[in-house]
């Protein structure tokens, strides 16, 4: 089962203020633990939302609304895109993480059996030769 990692924003993050030296050497510490268990497939932090845009879809208008955006604890200042047997196993990996405040959300990805029969066999072809595409250019 693979699941998302968000590392939700708070004031401090969003003020573009960098972890410590401490917390980064704490930070790589847990991602070295993650990897060499085979946990992690990909994790990064985010630039703050005022360097970032939103779209907006109506039928067929786009707005878009630039950076930086309200309500900062619905932020997203990080993530984690980990592999593991459970929700549990999950959760008892980010009980782990080196952080001394803040939140995370944790949030299972769909998988192509997820979608039922809507998710034809061409369908799933596609989406095999995306992700196949995808890794040849990682």
């Amino acid at each position: 089962m693979r699941f998302m990692v968000l590392v939700k924003a708070d004031k401090n993050s969003e003020a573009g203020v960098l972890p410590s030296k401490e917390l980064l050497a704490e930070m790589g510490k847990f991602n070295e633990e993650l990897a060499k268990a085979g946990v992690m497939l990909a994790g990064e932090g985010l630039q703050a939302s005022s360097k970032g845009a939103r779209v907006r879809f109506d039928g067929t208008k786009r707005t878009v609304i630039d950076g930086p955006f309200a309500e900062t604890k619905e932020l997203v200042a990080g993530f984690w895109l980990i592999q593991v047997k459970s929700k549990a196993e999950a959760i008892e990996w980010l009980k782990r993480a080196p952080f001394q405040e803040g939140e995370v959300e944790i949030r299972q990805l769909s998988e192509a059996e997820d979608f039922g029969d809507e998710f034809t066999p061409e369908l799933r072809e596609q989406e095999r030769r995306i992700r196949d595409e995808v890794t040849r250019r990682q």
